[in-house]
């Protein structure tokens, strides 16, 4: 038992390390979109598209994968390896080759294809190690993932702001790193068998009540998610040069790596409730505070900082902090021998979502300004409460966190 248990806490470090150090690619391009719009001319919608090329590259890797049961047949620690080492070259070759917008949307699209073999493969291998207490380690790995997601922000503010080519460089060194030193993972106790294709396994995926249930939660969930992580900044730059703030522009890329890395204490902090209190309820309580927020940033716009700094913490903070509960209620609810395609299935298409509330928010800034532009965001949260209350009194439960709900 002394050997398993130093194996697990071995696992949650190493592969929380590689999933931070790759998953610093998602925004990479995100933070710079300034920098790049000016240097290359690009339209609003194109300065999107580097942020969208990534969600849709997901989305069609983790279908593919999915659909071929990669996630299961290929081991877990090469499958996550190559992935990351495939995205760090995309990106770098951004940094050091492109100079227009159409190839930068390309290879931002094959990030998000190779991204597609990290993320969900990361949860299937904690899912591996962690039989109780696994919505504690898969939050942990999704905070781990937020924190790299806001890394490049924070690059920018460090010494990025103009410098669009130490930001990409900067992130794909690290993820290179990420892939390598996830080679050192070992297999954990819970780790199923290699599964053969099944064609079928798919099907019973999207017609299990439970699984169906999860995975709406999880929709109403990112349709929030990525459209406030992707928009924040620009938000946050809006707000402060309307009240008056002094360098609005390197501020804001501060508040946006706040605002994005609290997530990960978020989602620490909500995996070890989860475990203890039940996914559904906490999945709830997160899905309504942030909810709220959507509509309150209109409320708090154009504010002094002692207002504008704790809003947009908090708002950070509960926007991600169920994310990993919606993947361990899968992972305790789907065919074990498919776990990882259950999670891939579940993650693509929730990426895929995002792709058009990530569009919509300029299209409704157009119309009312930043003050209400993420107003519309609210239906998310709404629909994947009443989805979590739903699972919540069905027998499924009973499955969850130990019997928890």
């Amino acid at each position: 038992m002394t050997a398993v248990a130093d194996g697990k806490w071995r696992a949650l470090v190493l592969v929380g390390t590689a999933e931070l150090f790759a998953m610093t690619l998602w925004f990479s391009g995100t933070a710079v979109g300034p920098e790049l719009a000016t240097a290359w001319d690009l339209s609003a919608a194109e300065t999107a598209w580097l942020t969208n090329a990534v969600q849709l590259g997901f989305v069609v890797g983790a279908l593919l994968s999915a659909s071929l049961t990669i996630a299961d047949v290929v081991p877990p620690r090469y499958l996550f390896a190559g992935s990351a080492l495939a995205g760090a070259g995309a990106t770098a070759l951004i940094a050091g080759f492109v100079s227009s917008g159409v190839p930068a949307i390309v290879l931002r699209f094959l990030t998000g294809v190779a991204l597609a073999g990290v993320y969900p493969t990361g949860m299937k291998m904690m899912a591996a190690w962690f039989d109780e207490g696994r919505g504690f380690a898969i939050g942990v790995l999704v905070g781990a993932l937020t924190v790299g997601s806001a890394s490049p922000h924070l690059l920018r503010w460090i010494g990025g702001v103009g410098r669009p080519d130490l930001v990409l460089y900067g992130t794909a060194g690290l993820a290179a790193l990420g892939g390598l030193l996830v080679l050192a993972y070992e297999d954990g106790p819970y780790q199923p068998e290699t599964a053969p294709f099944d064609p079928g396994a798919i099907r019973r995926v999207v017609t299990d009540r439970g699984v169906v249930l999860a995975n709406t939660g999880y929709f109403g969930h990112m349709w929030e998610l990525y459209a406030v992580w992707t928009w924040i900044p620009i938000y946050l730059a809006a707000s402060l040069e309307a009240g008056g703030v002094a360098n609005a522009q390197r501020l804001a890329a501060l508040l946006a790596f706040g605002t994005i890395a609290i997530g990960g204490a978020g989602a620490w902090l909500a995996g070890s409730a989860a475990d203890r209190w039940g996914r559904s309820l906490v999945t709830s309580v997160s899905m309504g505070i942030s909810g709220a927020a959507c509509l309150l940033a209109g409320v708090v716009y154009g504010s002094s900082l002692l207002v504008v700094v704790p809003f947009v913490l908090v708002w950070g903070f509960f926007v991600v902090a169920d994310s990993a509960q919606f993947s361990a209620t899968v992972s305790e609810l789907a065919d074990g021998s498919y776990v990882g395609s259950a999670l891939t299935l579940q993650t693509a298409v929730g990426f895929l979502i995002t792709i058009g509330s990530i569009q919509l928010i300029p299209v409704v800034q157009g119309v009312v300004g930043w003050r209400w532009a993420f107003a519309p965001l609210v239906l998310g949260p709404l629909v994947g409460t009443a989805a979590m209350l739903w699972l919540r009194s069905l027998p499924e439960a009973d499955r969850l966190a130990g019997g928890r709900g």
